[in-house]
């Protein structure tokens, strides 16, 4: 274990740099941005040239700091399994966010070794926030400590969420609960960056973050930097598998039961 932390620890400060220079490539293109050359992978699922080539410029730099290592990443799944270096990368998330000029949308990077997460990086190019943590150092929003928040109850919190764009079976529960839960709390946000999502719930802006038919480039970025700001992970049935089972619930910890058994009642419902 301490053999991989100090290599992280070697690895941070360059996986940074690399990860502001993509994220200005990003920020110069969203200028002249040209909509014609948006595709559309799947209905609703949006792909453009610049997070083909965020991607590979990501891809690029991390294989010179690491030539050892593999890729999961959304236009480049490489591999299908973790091998023992292991990059998983989402290079723009949040990309209708970012075709629309919403302006929030994020660069998502994490590196397992032998199958654990171990460095989770989440960044915001245009409020230049970076967001990240190494497994048992703490996590951090532009090199200061943070936490996740000391809400005490479900009553008084504050949630993001996201709405699938394939899967819609589960729809119909899911939008239930929705409703179920702006009436219980005090409301629910949703930023359309599943990336945004837990590292706003890592540093207490939001009190947690569910969504169901995400991917692990998704969430593996965001989900050490929730684990490492004091918070919980799990996924819908209350497992603490969460990298690959496509839905998650992050939260500060202390409203996690509270809000699992309000969600289990709804979502689970025949």
């Amino acid at each position: 274990m301490m053999k991989n932390k100090s290599l992280v620890e070697y690895l941070l400060p360059h996986v940074l740099g690399l990860v502001e220079e993509v994220g200005e490539f990003i920020i110069s293109e969203r200028r002249n941005f040209d909509h014609n050359k948006v595709e559309e992978k799947t209905p609703g699922n949006l792909v453009s040239y610049v997070d083909k080539t965020a991607e590979s410029r990501l891809i690029d730099g991390l294989s010179v700091l690491l030539p050892n290592s593999t890729f999961l990443s959304e236009e480049f799944n490489s591999v299908e399994i973790l091998d023992e270096l292991t990059w998983i990368i989402d290079p723009l998330d949040g990309t209708t966010n970012f075709v629309h000029n919403f302006p929030l949308y994020t660069i998502s990077i994490a590196l397992t070794i032998e199958q654990e997460l171990m460095l989770g990086i989440v960044y915001d190019p245009i409020h230049k926030e970076m967001f990240h943590a190494i497994k048992s150092l703490g996590a951090f929003l532009n090199n200061k400590t943070i936490k996740v928040s000391q809400t005490p109850d479900l009553y008084s919190s504050l949630w993001a969420t996201g709405f699938p764009y394939q899967e819609f079976d589960k729809l119909k529960n899911y939008v239930d609960f929705f409703y179920h839960l702006i009436k219980i709390s005090h409301g629910v946000r949703r930023l359309g960056s599943a990336a945004a999502d837990l590292a706003w719930t890592a540093c207490g802006r939001v009190d947690g973050f569910y969504e169901y038919g995400l991917c692990p480039w998704d969430v593996a970025g965001g989900i050490i930097i929730v684990q490492e700001a004091g918070g919980k992970i799990t996924n819908f049935t209350g497992g603490e598998e969460a990298l690959f089972a496509k839905e998650i619930i992050a939260s500060n910890g202390l409203i996690h039961d509270e809000f699992f058994e309000n969600f289990e009642k709804i979502y689970f419902s025949i």
